[in-house]
């Protein structure tokens, strides 16, 4: 029988890319990370002896505590925060048994961007539609759950960029922006080597939407709909894109769980 402090790599991959998703500490030590630099989907990297500091980042949530084989680092801080009535488990195997899983996926950390106080910082144009929608959703979910959005004129994109470190996305000339037939998504998946099937179903449907290429996913046209009514119903960008991030949720659970469903009526008839 599984212990309550532990959770195993496939329990944890069904969390991942899911508003559910516990906080992930990766707490390995500087030589192990070297000798394999890759993060678990929007994961943090934290001191094992910076309890303090971690309770605030924490603040509360539960989390999942990560080492390189899930031993005596991940297994003792769990008991810690546990102690102190934080809902912790440590990942069984630690960094090694997600690595050899035949399922997940992994980050290159040094596709990470540099954090601006505290979290990544991302700018792109205003009055979003759907990849610039899609992204912020993609990172939140799977790079970096803190990071931020600003939405500004599409003229001081690469200025604000410049001044304020952001980095830009889904405009022309940048590295996060569309390539050939790709889109922006597209091209976050590559960077970030986050190629999974429902990740990649979901790409499909974005890059038919947002490429007006409809005849490449059906579900094309209920995304652009959606999108654009998103878009109607919302002034604030910020607004808009906290609601938009439910669509995505959605979306991906549809790309994870759902896709060989239909519905039809009445009820139960045969196809």
């Amino acid at each position: 029988m599984a212990a309550l402090n532990e959770i195993t790599t496939p329990q944890l991959l069904r969390l991942i890319g899911t508003p559910d998703a516990p906080v992930i500490i990766d707490i390995s030590i500087d030589p192990d990370f070297d000798d394999d630099p890759y993060l678990i989907p929007g994961s943090i990297r934290h001191p094992h002896n910076d309890i303090a500091g971690l309770k605030e980042i924490l603040a509360g949530r539960p989390c999942v505590i990560s080492c390189q084989r899930g031993i005596k680092l991940s297994q003792g801080l769990t008991a810690r925060l546990r102690a102190d009535g934080i809902r912790a488990e440590y990942l069984v195997g630690g960094m090694y048994a997600w690595r050899d899983h035949a399922d997940t996926i992994r980050i290159p950390a040094a596709a990470m961007p540099a954090p601006i106080d505290g979290a990544t910082l991302w700018v792109t144009r205003h009055r979003p539609k759907i990849d610039r929608i899609a992204c912020p959703w993609l990172i939140r979910r799977f790079v970096d759950p803190a990071a931020r959005f600003l939405f500004v004129s599409p003229s001081e994109v690469l200025g604000v960029a410049d001044r304020y470190s952001a980095v830009p996305f889904d405009v022309e000339g940048v590295a996060f922006s569309h390539q050939g037939e790709k889109c922006t998504f597209d091209t976050m998946l590559d960077v970030f080597e986050l190629h999974c099937d429902p990740l990649d179903k979901m790409a499909t449907v974005i890059r038919a939407a947002d490429t007006n290429r409809h005849d490449l996913a059906p579900e094309a046209a209920g995304l652009l709909a959606l999108s654009v009514g998103l878009s109607r119903q919302f002034k604030d960008d910020q607004e808009q894109l906290s609601q938009g991030l439910l669509m995505y949720d959605a979306l991906f659970r549809w790309a994870r769980d759902g896709a060989g469903e239909t519905h039809d009526w009445p009820a139960g008839r045969s196809a």
